[in-house]
């Protein structure tokens, strides 16, 4: 099929250079959709239809059989040899049981090693005599080990994560899982069937994966194209509100009150406090007449706008017409007959031009936000009975700053910017955004992802128990709410296929703790996995169970609080052990990575040695916060967690 593609001859295809370039970029990148995968089977299942699909099953129409995997394959003819699994035909393949055979006779699971087929695992799922059966293929796909990025689960997909990613392009759905239950595969292979089924709207109108931070971003990256999928735009929020440089930190406190969405009101009076209304009226002269609008016919119009609350850009942009068209009115009264081109000319008169200067100014959000974090009056005035005294002291800067670019900014005050900058003209809109960790989140950075789909849908992933950050959301219909998507569904999987059953059970002793009420994930898996609590005196006991799990197969995550890390850093340097930093693809050489704890969130390691819990609770504002961070670093692990202290360990975990 590649083959094909790459001796497509378009000479005599296309009418113009342009047209060749366009045809040209989409020859490109069909290419590079079917790359070959080395490791990846074309197809990993088949289902065998008692009848064939749409037929009158009363007739004893005769049944098909399909062979189903990551894309569309086809022969030299062009028939079809694997159906994408993402085709309605393929849905029984994730949905079908012996409860509801949905008229598959046969389903068969293939196993591969490296590309090569392995095994396979036949369920007569329409046969009354044979009983079910947990798949044998599918745990041990679970199970295996993990070296390299982020990989598909396209092969593993259970129902009730198929209902999430099959959910319609209309709806927007927020998915709360617990540590292992796939909550960021379903997102992304939400994405890849999205695109599938709405593959020219979405060409339209784009998509994006955002994501906490750009180690994340790049164990995630190689998902989408494995499923031929190119076209997908990922970032992380300080991404998205990248107006200014960032170069400056906040405290907690100051931070918690600028990620608050009381903050919106003030920018929002802020920006219009520009506008000023009219004291004198506008004369426009035109030849040898004179046409005056009057100031209360003037204060009329800024007033219509104002009460019609569109962007203070856009009402800027219409000040001058509506002020022409005044003009064309009494032109018209007195028996001229004005068209468009005069209407036009006198928008760009001079005279009007100066009111709607004097009038409505530009706006320039970076200064605007600068004045309010400067101003302590400014602030004041807008502020006021929105935040309390002590509010606004928190958020003013010490220091004052000469400009824009002087300033150093915190990624607080890029969100606010950016609040500021949809004020003045319309974020675009994409249609359809995936918000990945969005638990921590504050209700200024939802209200920026939101302006990024306003006319388009979201799917919202996280856990609740794994906010650490002092403003982490403390229900999901606040945070719909901040983002803008109050009718999204709320879905929650409890089912989780990454971590060992004795790991996660002794991780979730800190529930009742940091998320009182949130079902527990309950491991699937038939292997308990390797776990250890293991008293230390010296980093070289540290560096000690690092060798000891490099062992066995797969990768392996050092974890410790950030504090830790320079000091573990010498440990493993006089040990002569080679590792990487998070976010770093593992090779067969170098499968051990040093992690600190506050970027652990949404990576995963087959072993992880989990340094000084304790350490890891203090290094965050307050107990609560360490203790989510804890939960997240505990959570790691695939296949086995070894947890190494000197310091007493937390009480929770009692």
């Amino acid at each position: 099929m590649r083959e094909d593609v790459e001796n497509l001859d378009i000479t005599d295809v296309t009418a113009n250079w342009v047209n060749a370039a366009v045809l040209q970029h989409q020859i490109d990148e069909r290419i590079k959709a079917l790359a070959d995968l080395s490791h990846t089977p074309l197809f990993f299942g088949r289902l065998d239809y008692l009848h064939a699909p749409g037929a009158d099953k009363a007739e004893g129409a005769a049944g098909e059989r399909f062979y189903i995997g990551r894309r569309h394959v086809h022969d030299a003819e062009g028939d079809p040899m694997v159906i994408d699994w993402r085709a309605p035909v393929s849905q029984p393949f994730y949905r079908a049981s012996k409860k509801d055979p949905m008229d598959v006779g046969l389903r068969r699971r293939f196993g591969y090693t490296s590309g090569d087929l392995t095994a396979y695992e036949d369920e007569h799922l329409s046969d009354p005599s044979e009983a079910a059966a947990t798949s044998k293929l599918l745990q041990q796909e679970i199970e295996r080990p993990r070296v390299g990025p982020m990989r598909d689960i396209v092969a593993t997909i259970q129902p009730e994560q198929d209902e999430i990613v099959r959910a319609g392009l209309a709806g927007s759905v927020c998915v709360q899982g617990g540590p292992g239950t796939g909550k960021t595969a379903v997102g992304l292979h939400r994405v890849a069937y999205l695109l599938y089924a709405h593959r020219e709207r979405l060409a339209r109108t784009g998509t994006l994966v955002i994501g906490p931070n750009k180690s994340f971003l790049h164990y995630i990256e190689q998902v989408l194209p494995a499923l031929g999928e190119l076209e997908v735009k990922q970032a992380t929020v300080d991404d998205l509100v990248a107006h200014v440089e960032v170069r400056g930190t906040d405290d907690a406190t100051a931070a918690v009150v600028k990620g608050d969405a009381r903050m919106a009101e003030v920018l929002r009076r802020a920006v219009r406090s520009h506008v000023t209304l009219p004291t004198e009226g506008v004369v426009v002269v035109r030849g040898s007449r004179r046409w005056r609008v009057p100031a209360y016919e003037l204060e009329t119009i800024v007033g219509e706008l104002l009460d019609r609350d569109i962007r203070y850009g856009a009402a800027r942009e219409a000040l001058p017409q509506r002020i022409a068209h005044a003009v064309l009115v009494q032109m018209e009264r007195s028996g001229e007959a004005p068209d468009d081109r005069v209407q036009d000319a006198v928008a760009r008169n001079t005279a009007v031009k100066a009111a709607v200067k004097a009038i409505w100014p530009p706006v320039d959000p970076a200064k605007l936000v600068l004045r309010l974090l400067t101003d302590a009056d400014f602030l004041a005035v807008h502020a006021d009975g929105i935040l309390d005294e002590d509010e606004q002291k928190e958020i003013l800067w010490s220091k004052p700053v000469r400009s824009v670019k002087s300033a150093k900014w915190s990624p607080a005050d890029a969100v606010l910017i950016d609040e500021a900058t949809d004020l003045v003209q319309r974020t675009h809109s994409l249609g359809h955004v995936v918000l990945d960790e969005a638990q921590d989140l504050s209700p200024m950075q939802y209200r920026a992802v939101g302006r990024r789909c306003t006319t388009g849908s979201a799917t919202v992933l996280g856990d609740l128990a794994q906010g650490t950050t002092p403003w982490a959301t403390r229900s999901w219909d606040e945070a719909l709410a901040h983002l803008g998507k109050g009718e999204a569904v709320i879905e929650e999987l409890t089912a989780g296929f990454r971590v060992p059953t004795d790991v996660i059970a002794y991780a979730s002793r800190l529930l009742p703790h940091i998320a009182p009420g949130l079902t527990p994930v309950a491991s699937v898996r038939e292997n308990p996995g390797f776990f250890e609590v293991r008293p230390t005196t010296v980093d070289e006991q540290v560096v000690d169970a690092c060798e000891e799990l490099l062992r066995n197969e797969g990768s392996v995550g050092l974890i410790a609080a950030d504090a830790r890390i320079p000091a573990l850093t010498e440990a493993l340097a006089a040990a002569g052990l080679t590792y990487l930093g998070p976010g770093e693809e593992t090779t067969a050489q170098t499968r051990l990575t040093l992690v600190p704890a506050s970027l652990a969130k949404g990576l995963e390691y087959d072993y992880v040695v989990l340094d000084e819990p304790q350490a890891v609770v203090d290094g965050e504002p307050d107990e609560r916060t360490g203790l989510r961070r804890l939960y997240v670093a505990l959570t790691r692990a695939v296949s086995g967690l070894t947890v190494t202290h000197a310091a007493p360990l937390p009480q929770q975990l009692a």
